[in-house]
């Protein structure tokens, strides 16, 4: 099969749909249990062989830094592209032109958590010489990609062509662009991919699609989907869930408890609750549904039900589905 060579992963965007948990992180650093949401990212790419990656970033930029302080994740080069203005998908994939080889270009997205075997996707776009392939799902979120199977391609999206077609499909986030679309994009400019996509439509370009229902496939893109991903991971304890198919930098990323986290022997936690590295969780405190991020912490006494607490926040009393 033909390798991908380069990987682009989304870290630019805003994560207003999670604000104010994003408002000093951005949305692809959440900790899912013990882990980054984007080193998943980086784990699937490098489990495809793929040996570099490149990152837009616009809100908080310096966050990446610490993360990777070396701009490297097991031993792979991360290439930062920082946006001053956000350039939304294709103004991204435009900045890192001048940084991208003469190879199709994987473009990943850094709120999603997946581990669809996008080599199916890989090998759909070179045996079907398309300009654009897209990773599709039949289910688990908005519908708005109407696909023809027998033919492999793209019908329309969200009905904007006006073919009527079914929207029947997921966008998964995941898609495969030659070095054709890429130099049709103009630098500088704030657009998204999806236009670009219609016009290929128009005129005729080759805009394919994979449907790949296996594996699995998690938008976390609001508090509510991030507060349901670890209900669902965490019950997977009960009923496995073999998630991800691929290997991790840290095989011990979901534990409930992190090692350097201090929890009081009086303290409770009940349902999915997770606490993160350096946290501290105070005599007779209960903790149910809440996730702690790394350094929060919760005085004694206190009760959270359905929260999330920030890194480095200190909470006390009693508290219910909010964010602190």
């Amino acid at each position: 099969m033909p390798a991908i060579t380069q990987a682009f992963v989304l870290g630019a965007g805003l994560g207003t749909r999670l604000r104010p948990l994003t408002e000093d992180l951005p949305k692809p650093l959440v900790p899912i249990f013990q882990k980054s949401l984007i080193t998943f990212a980086f784990d699937h790419l490098i489990d495809l062989g793929i040996p570099e990656f490149f990152v837009n970033t616009h809100h908080r930029p310096e966050r990446f830094t610490e993360t990777f302080a070396r701009s490297t994740y097991r031993d792979r080069h991360i290439e930062f592209r920082h946006e001053p203005v956000l350039l939304e998908t294709a103004g991204g994939i435009a900045n890192i032109a001048d940084l991208l080889s003469d190879e199709p270009l994987l473009v990943y997205n850094g709120d999603i958590l997946t581990d669809l075997p996008i080599d199916r996707l890989i090998e759909n776009h070179f045996r079907e010489n398309n300009i654009v392939t897209l990773a599709l799902r039949s289910g688990g979120g908005p519908k708005h990609v109407a696909f023809d199977s027998g033919s492999g391609r793209i019908i329309d999206i969200r009905n904007q062509l006006g073919t009527g077609a079914p929207d029947e499909f997921v966008f998964t986030g995941i898609y495969i662009v030659d070095p054709k679309f890429v130099n049709l994009l103009e630098r500088g400019v704030k657009r998204s991919v999806i236009p670009h996509f219609l016009e290929m439509k128009r005129r005729g370009d080759k805009l394919g699609g994979v449907v790949i229902d296996d594996g699995h496939w998690w938008d976390v893109g609001n508090r509510e989907a991030y507060l349901a991903l670890h209900r669902e991971l965490s019950n997977s304890q009960s009923s496995p869930l073999n998630f991800p198919n691929y290997s991790v930098d840290d095989p011990e990323w979901k534990v409930s408890i992190h090692p350097a986290a201090v929890v009081d022997p009086t303290a409770k936690l009940w349902g999915c609750s997770v606490v993160g590295p350096n946290c501290r969780v105070g005599a007779e405190a209960i903790l149910t549904d809440t996730i702690l991020w790394p350094g929060a912490q919760i005085a004694s006494g206190s009760e959270l039900v359905g929260c999330i607490v920030r890194s480095h926040q200190n909470a006390a009393g009693t508290h219910r589905n909010i964010d602190i």
